[in-house]
């Protein structure tokens, strides 16, 4: 039912995320109906304050899909300035000694030079801003700072989304100034939300999207952007690696890529299926930085920017049912991304492309919404994503069951018999492998040095975070007692150590007792604690629009 005290927006199609996946899937859009001179309004919604201002990405781009979407990207001037030049990975053995693989043993979908196609080192940020530029020419209206808080549900179709309420209080009372959210209602409606979308949750849940499917994996990256002597600067440079300071039962690589105007990016990637509740990704990654594989780069240089968010990485096997009536789960909010490659743009746009080819052919033909599109399926399981993704089946389920060696000598010899390999499952969910903490011994992680590692405050400053204080918290907690009561002295609270942003603290109370303080001003909008919170009692739903990192560049 519409609110009478809420204004009513009708499109033909709503797109909820200007990330790769929603921006590739607008420009589709107003490409066919430009072409076929027929009306339509698309429109796209967007948390941050800006388009890319929630962007994070290593990133290396495969323009594969880019060059389908704007063959001329060239020409309209795309910010990918920086080719792949050359390919290193590492294993590292401990905090001072490495192995660098041969090139003949790196599995072909680390190659990110030659082939036939050209890789590029680049911003995701900075792209998304340059295709929303080319969606707003083509005629999309893009609106940044605008939460979509929940769906539209009718009649068992989705009709749209609900933007978030601007000036509420803490309490939940109106502020001066108060704006109720609109109603943003369409024929059909793609959500494009990124990893672990809190809209996407809702919807594989509604309409059991993920019925027969292994159960969803996620990573956590964080990533660094330094400003590096030119003397060690190698543009186009990419180099991976894994082995310490992770040990053999946790997962996860590093990478760090040479970018343009002497700058690198650096970043790890931890899977968040590991068991030990004292580890902590953002230490882990500090500490990495010191090895001199990595120090080599970093030292002498200055740290400008950081930030963290999940990665929806569980594969083929995981990959839910991405059609309902009246929309469409697109890019990470469905989990297109290639781990095999850590590559995902490429992937999440054809999603996107394939997504706004499916609308259109259903609009063109008088379809007034609500029904649901199968023909994506269709030609969503004929592209070559999909296929992609097929073929790399194995790839998370074998580093799960092998480790990262194991797993890495499973995968390639699976790449070079052509993946004919059994196919493997990991079905023990992200949060559920998480052991209690006394089977474990307490991490002591190394102080920062302010050099080459650094505390979560002043990583968060670099983040550019800011939420307005007097809003209503965004972090739900279901049972506000499992903090204390249950994940304190079973697991040491992990949320204490698993998020990036310091946002969770185990404090004490005025009679000293342990109180669980929730920081959401510092939330940098990762969604870890809504994956790995082992009671999955903290639910991430999106704050006031605008909140949120402002990453540059990133």
């Amino acid at each position: 039912m519409e609110n009478p005290e809420r204004d009513v927006m009708e499109m033909d199609v709503v797109i909820v995320g200007a990330g790769p996946s929603g921006l590739a899937a607008a420009c589709r859009l107003m490409q066919q109906a430009n072409d076929a001179e027929q009306e339509l309004s698309v429109c796209v919604v967007e948390k941050g304050s800006e388009v890319g201002a929630h962007i994070l990405s290593g990133a290396v781009l495969e323009p594969r899909a880019l060059n389908e979407l704007f063959p001329d990207w060239q020409e309209r001037g795309a910010p990918l300035n920086t080719p792949a030049t050359r390919d290193d990975l590492y294993l590292l053995k401990d905090s001072e000694n490495a192995r660098k693989l041969p090139h003949a043993l790196v599995p072909k979908t680390m190659h990110n030079t030659g082939g036939d196609q050209t890789r590029y080192v680049i911003s995701a940020g900075n792209l998304c801003r340059w295709l929303a530029e080319q969606a707003e020419a083509l005629g999309v209206e893009i609106f940044p700072g605008f939460a979509a808080q929940d769906v539209i549900i009718e009649d068992g179709a989705v009709r749209g989304i609900l933007i978030g309420d601007m000036g509420v209080a803490a309490d939940g009372t109106p502020k001066d100034g108060h704006m109720p959210g609109m109603e943003l209602r369409a024929k059909y409606t793609l959500f494009a939300e990124g990893s672990r979308g809190h809209l996407g949750k809702r919807l594989i849940r509604e309409f059991s999207l993920d019925e027969g499917r292994d159960p969803q994996h996620y990573g956590i990256g964080l990533k660094e952007l330094w400003d590096v002597p030119a003397d060690k600067h190698e543009p186009g440079l990419v180099v991976h690696g894994s082995g310490w300071p992770l040990d053999s039962d946790t997962h996860g690589g590093w990478f760090l890529y040479h970018a343009e105007n002497q700058q690198v990016v650096v970043g790890l990637i931890m899977d968040l299926g590991y068991k030990n509740p004292w580890l902590s990704p953002f230490d882990e990654f500090q500490r990495m930085k010191h090895h001199p594989v990595l120090r080599q780069y970093l030292e002498g240089g200055k740290r400008v920017a950081y930030g963290a968010r999940a990665i929806t990485k569980g594969g083929f096997n995981c990959l839910p049912k991405m059609t309902f009536p009246g929309g469409l789960l697109i890019g990470c909010d469905a989990g297109t991304l290639n781990f095999a490659k850590i590559k995902g743009i490429h992937t999440a746009m054809k999603s996107g492309l394939v997504a706004a080819e499916s609308v259109f052919e259903a609009i063109k033909s008088g379809d007034e919404g609500g029904a649901e599109l199968e023909s994506f399926t269709a030609k969503w399981e004929s592209s070559w994503a999909y296929q992609e993704l097929k073929e790399n089946a194995n790839f998370g389920p074998a580093m799960h069951k092998y480790g990262n060696v194991g797993g890495g000598a499973y995968n390639f010899v699976n790449q070079l018999i052509g993946n004919k390999l059994p196919r493997l499952h990991d079905t023990t969910t992200d949060h559920g492998a998480l052991k209690p903490a006394a089977e474990f011994e307490k991490i002591d992680y190394p102080k920062p040095d302010g050099k080459l590692s650094f505390d979560k405050p002043s990583s968060v400053f670099l983040s550019n975070t800011n939420h307005e204080e007097d809003q209503p918290c965004h972090l739900k907690l279901e049972d506000p007692s499992i903090p204390i009561e249950h994940n304190l002295p079973k697991y040491a609270e992990p949320a204490q150590r698993y998020c990036p942003a310091g946002v969770y603290e185990v404090v004490e109370d005025e009679q000293g007792k342990p109180r669980f303080q929730i920081n959401f001003q510092n939330c940098v909008h990762c969604k870890t604690c809504d994956i790995k919170d082992p009671a999955q009692n903290i639910a991430w739903v999106a704050p006031e629009g605008g909140g949120g990192p402002n990453y540059p560049n990133m």
